[in-house]
C-alpha cells in the first residue's frame, strides 16, 4: 500500500481492530465506525455497460460510436455529464454549453439502453467481496454507498449484485441538490447515522471522491484501478492509494 502523504494513524489499525474492542471511542486513532464507498470504478467495473448504452444512444442519433476506452474517461460525474461528454466527443467546454433539450432527447435513448443492460457486462472488482465480508464481520459498524449514479440505475444494479441490503445508507447522484465533489452527500450520511466525519473512512477512485472527502474532513483511500477521467489518482493526493481493496486488511 502506497502512502501519498503522512497521516496520524496507520490505515491497518482502522480495519484490524473491531470498533467494539477499542478502548477510547473519542480518539482519532480509532478504526472507522463508518465506511463510505463510491460505486463505479471502486466496487464495480460498469464501463462496459455504460459504453454499450452510450454507443446505442449515438447510433440512434446517427453518430459514430465512442467505444469503451473513451467512455471510461467520461464517467464519474453522473449520467447527465456522461451524455453531454459523449455528445461533445469529450470536449468539456462544448459539453457544458449543449442545449438542454438536445441533452434530454439523448438521455432518453441512453436511459432506455442502460436500464435494459446495466448488468450484462458489469462486474465486481477482485477483492471487493472479501473486503465487504471483513467489514461486515464487525470491523466497522456501518457501511454506506455514495454515488453520482442516478437512483433509477443504482437500485436495480444493487439488486442484480445481491447488495440491496448491504448498505445502511445509499445516497445517489439525484437524491440531494449537490453531488460529489461536494461534501454534502458524505456529510448527509454522517448526520443520518450520527457519526462524526473523523470516525469515517471514504473509499473511492476519482478526484471527485478525494475532493468530497477532503471538504468533509474524512480520510480517503483511493484505488489505483479506477477511472478518474484517465488521470493517475496519485495526483489528487488521497491519504492512501491501494492496488486492491484486500490490502486494507491483509497482513
Amino acid at each position: 500500500m502506497k502512502h501519498t502523504k503522512n497521516w496520524a494513524t496507520d490505515i491497518r489499525a482502522r480495519f484490524l481492530t473491531p470498533w467494539s474492542a477499542l478502548p477510547d471511542h473519542n480518539s482519532l486513532t480509532l478504526g472507522p465506525e463508518l465506511v463510505l464507498f463510491d460505486l463505479d470504478g471502486t466496487l464495480i467495473d460498469s464501463v462496459p455497460d455504460l459504453a454499450a448504452a452510450i454507443d446505442y444512444m449515438l447510433r440512434q442519433l446517427g453518430r459514430d460510436e465512442a467505444g469503451v476506452e473513451r467512455v471510461a474517461t467520461w464517467v464519474g460525474n453522473g449520467a447527465d455529464k456522461l451524455v453531454r461528454r459523449a455528445l461533445a466527443e469529450g470536449d468539456e467546454w462544448l459539453a457544458q454549453r449543449l442545449d438542454s433539450q438536445e441533452v434530454a432527447a439523448a438521455r432518453q435513448h441512453f436511459d432506455q439502453a442502460y436500464l435494459e443492460h446495466l448488468h450484462h457486462a458489469t462486474g465486481v472488482y477482485d477483492g471487493v467481496e472479501a473486503l465487504l465480508q471483513e467489514l461486515q464481520s464487525g470491523l466497522s459498524r456501518h457501511l454506506a454507498l455514495v454515488t453520482n449514479k442516478p437512483r433509477m440505475f443504482t437500485e436495480p444494479l444493487l439488486v442484480s449484485l445481491g447488495w440491496q441490503d448491504l448498505f445502511d445508507q445509499v445516497v445517489c447522484g439525484d437524491d440531494l441538490d449537490e453531488k460529489k465533489p461536494s461534501p454534502k452527500p458524505l456529510l448527509h450520511i454522517c448526520q443520518q447515522l450520527g457519526i462524526e466525519p473523523a470516525q469515517t473512512l471514504m473509499i473511492g477512485d476519482s478526484r471527485n471522491d478525494v475532493m468530497a472527502a477532503r471538504l468533509a474532513g474524512i480520510p480517503i483511500v483511493a484505488v489505483s484501478y479506477g477511472y478518474n477521467h484517465g488521470e493517475d489518482i496519485v495526483h489528487s493526493e488521497p491519504d492512501w492509494v491501494v492496488q486492491s481493496l484486500p490490502e486494507l486488511f491483509e497482513e
